[in-house]
Formats: structure tokens, C-alpha cells, sequence
């Protein structure tokens, strides 16, 4: 396999995600033919790791060499969605390097004049190695004020290096720097000429804060933007809506209209199950011991098909690989629509 090199370096552009829900750094690189992981990062997974022979090496455009270390088949989740992929493990610099393999496998679009990627309707931003390795940035406070006693104010801050990220969540800076002094946690745009800072001074005197004095510190947050797929009004309906033979001209046109306005509700096709990760449901089962049934042999004529759901439902996304107590054979049951 190639990669165009064995780290980012300055010019790499990153995107933050997770590998089986370990959080990492992910390098976007169009020049790598696969998806590549660092060793340490492979060792702290669970998934098992299948080591290849030791004849096969990495090669980058300048010619620098690695081996790789083995290959294992891992959960990635890029914005609100997870991808099933194969990674090969080798000795790399960044944590995890995007090939060209799971970009075309997953249509994934990468804008480098926007800096960002998408897919699905979602806009994924890339940072800089610079933004990415400046993990805050503080802020300082823009002229000089007098916080009154026992009081709560707003003030104006500028940060200490301009243009680090675009935004940022506000956070007291440490427990020393300004004693009796909360900051509240807020969602800013760096961009400001002037970034509102909510300070409570908790003493009974009152606090000065000169010009330049730290105010609060900025953690960078990543904005993803999850756009709806627009719709033309001569967009074709699926053929299950076009049934409107009891209808006349005049209710065929306002139906049409209708569903066109609302097409989005309706699944286009069998993999279109849409998904919501704005909550989590969680199971309390108490002091029950898990229940595990024993496997049942599939017979030889549905193990095809059973296969075939399992991978399809896979790379939908829908379910995932996991280990636990808990289990159920598969049962497969036929519709009355064959």
C-alpha cells in the first residue's frame, strides 16, 4: 500500500472522531490508498487485531518505509454517524490517517475550499495541524474594569492568538489566577471584535481587572452543520406515492405538492432507516443474570440470506459488532409479501 506521508506535518488537514470510542485525531489524506492506525491506538482496542506477514510495507511518496503491523475491522464515527471499516495497523506519527479507501467507500465529498467534508446532508470541518495541536487559547480582557462586590458582569475579552479556531466554549482559567472569581461556560465566536465574558465576583470587595489580565480560557468545539437534502418541485415521487387514480387532475396536483414538501419522511429505499443520536436508551435489567441462548445452525439454504441482512444492516449502520453476556441465535422470519 501508498501513503503520500507517514504524518500530517503542517500542511495536514484533521478532523476529529473516534475508533471503536476511543476519541483521536484523524489526518484526511486523499493520497493514501487505505485507512491507516497508529500502533499504540490499536493495542487499547478490543477488537482483534490480525497480523499480516512481515514482507508487507508501507511506502510513502518520498520513499520512507514502515511495516505494517496487522489489520483489524473497526468502528470509526465521523459527525453523528458510524462507519464498519477495515484499518491496517502500522507505525505512523498521527493517530489515524484516512485513506482514499473510506472516502470513496462512504461518498464522502472533502471541500478543500470551505475546509471541510461531507456526506449525508452533514458538513464535517477540517482543521490545520496548527489549530489541532493548540488544544485553548486564552482569554484576555480588553480594557480595564471593576467588577462590583457580590456581583455578576459581562466582559469584554479579545484572545490572546487571533484565529486559532472559530469556536470556542469560555472556562476559568485555574483555581489561582483570580481568586473568587466563576466564569460561565459559553458557547463564543472567536471571530468577535469583542467576546462576551460572564464574570461573578463572589467577594465582598470589589475585583480590578487591568487590561491584558486572563480572563478565561477557550476550548475549541467543532461545529457540524447537518444540512436537509433540498427538493425541486419536479422531483420525481417514489412509484408507491403515484397512485392516483381515484383523484382528479386538481387533487392529483395538490397530493403531489403535498408529498413533495414532506418527501423527506419517506424512506427512498430499504437501507433509508434514518437515524437520531440526539438521545440514548439504556436497559436497566437490576440484579437479573444475562440471558444467553445457545446458537442454533441456520439451515444451508437461509445462511445466504442471513449473511447478506447482517452485512447489508452492517454498513447501514445499524448495528454493530460487540461482545458481552447478553446473546440470541438469529431467527429469520418471512414476510407474507414473500
Amino acid at each position: 500500500p501508498r501513503v503520500s506521508s507517514l504524518s500530517g506535518k503542517k500542511n495536514g488537514l484533521y478532523l476529529d472522531g473516534s475508533i471503536c470510542g476511543i476519541q483521536c485525531l484523524m489526518v484526511v489524506d486523499t493520497g493514501a490508498n487505505v485507512t491507516l492506525l497508529r500502533t499504540d491506538l490499536a493495542q487499547k482496542l478490543k477488537e482483534q487485531l490480525i497480523y499480516t506477514a512481515p514482507s508487507i510495507s508501507l511506502k510513502t511518496a518520498t520513499g520512507e518505509k514502515t511495516k505494517i503491523r496487522g489489520k483489524l475491522d473497526a468502528s470509526l464515527e465521523c459527525g453523528s454517524r458510524k462507519f464498519h471499516h477495515r484499518i491496517y495497523v502500522a507505525d505512523i506519527t498521527d493517530p489515524c490517517i484516512l485513506g482514499l479507501d473510506f472516502l470513496q467507500k462512504f461518498n464522502f465529498t472533502v471541500d478543500l475550499e470551505k475546509n471541510e467534508i461531507r456526506i449525508g446532508g452533514e458538513e464535517i470541518p477540517l482543521f490545520s495541524a496548527s489549530v489541532q495541536h493548540s488544544k485553548s487559547c486564552s482569554l484576555l480582557a480588553k480594557k480595564r474594569f471593576i467588577i462590583p462586590a457580590r456581583s455578576e458582569c459581562l466582559i469584554q475579552g479579545v484572545p490572546e492568538v487571533p484565529g486559532q479556531f472559530r469556536y470556542a466554549v469560555t472556562d476559568f482559567p485555574s483555581q489561582d489566577s483570580q481568586k473568587g472569581l466563576l466564569v460561565a461556560a459559553t458557547l463564543v465566536d472567536m471571530e468577535m471584535e469583542a467576546i462576551p465574558v460572564r464574570v461573578l465576583n463572589l467577594n465582598n470587595n470589589p475585583k480590578i481587572l487591568d487590561k491584558e489580565d486572563v480572563i478565561a480560557t477557550c476550548e475549541p468545539v467543532v461545529d457540524i452543520v447537518a444540512r436537509p437534502p433540498e427538493f425541486s418541485g419536479a422531483q420525481q415521487l417514489p412509484s408507491t406515492l403515484e397512485n392516483f387514480q381515484i383523484l382528479n387532475e386538481e387533487q392529483r396536483t395538490a397530493v403531489r405538492k403535498l408529498l413533495n414538501e414532506f418527501q423527506k419522511l419517506f424512506s427512498t429505499c430499504d437501507a433509508d432507516v434514518g437515524r437520531c443520536n440526539m438521545t440514548q436508551h439504556r436497559i436497566n435489567t437490576g440484579d437479573h443474570p444475562p440471558i444467553k441462548q445457545y446458537p442454533r445452525r441456520l439451515p444451508l439454504a437461509r445462511k445466504e440470506e442471513a449473511d447478506h441482512l447482517v452485512k447489508e444492516m452492517v454498513d447501514n449502520g445499524i448495528i454493530e459488532e460487540s461482545s458481552g453476556p447478553w446473546a440470541s441465535p438469529i431467527v429469520l422470519v418471512k414476510k407474507k409479501d414473500g
